[in-house]
């Protein structure tokens, strides 16, 4: 299996088959992160849709998760982190 030097995990790691995500963004996550780093990142993701109250459906929406996902796979930008004010439930 072909490994990737996965930004998310900080090591090399069995990479995607396929980009997932459309368009240069969708390229550059395929070429530097892992299964296991997208995987972390759709739970990541499944909090910030939550936690925000976004819709798949607004182009507004879409726009956020794609700042999040450059912050929360590159850095960039101030995106990213856990959404502010976000208290995991007590079991």
């Amino acid at each position: 299996m072909t490994q990737v030097q996965c930004v998310v995990l900080g090591e090399k790691a069995d990479a995607l088959d396929t980009p997932p995500y459309p368009g240069l963004l969708g390229q550059r996550i395929f070429e530097s992160v892992s299964r296991e780093g997208w995987k972390k990142w759709l739970e990541r993701q499944v909090l910030i849709i939550n936690e925000n109250q976004l819709s798949s459906a607004d182009p507004q929406a879409i726009e956020v998760l794609e700042q999040h996902m450059l912050g929360f796979f590159f850095g960039e930008g101030d995106m990213g982190d856990i959404p502010q004010g976000f208290a995991p439930r007590k079991k």
